[in-house]
């Protein structure tokens, strides 16, 4: 069984740094609502949560600019 890392902090209210073994991500949103999602690893979620257990989940993924 691997071994893994997770640790979130509250910056501000609405505002979490995530950390884990590989990257950082940074999420802005509440509990019950929309939330946004920017990772260092170049992904992008949007997420919303309905009542009754449903959700939307969106990501994308940044591509490099190198040149």
């Amino acid at each position: 069984m691997p071994i893994t890392f997770r640790k979130s902090f509250r910056i501000f209210p609405g505002v979490r740094l995530n950390i884990n073994r590989r990257s950082w991500s940074i999420t802005t949103g509440f509990r019950n609502g929309p939330k946004y999602t920017r990772s260092s690893t170049g992904r992008d979620t949007f997420s919303a949560n309905l009542p009754g257990g449903l959700g939307w989940r969106s990501t994308r993924t940044r591509r490099n600019r190198e040149g």
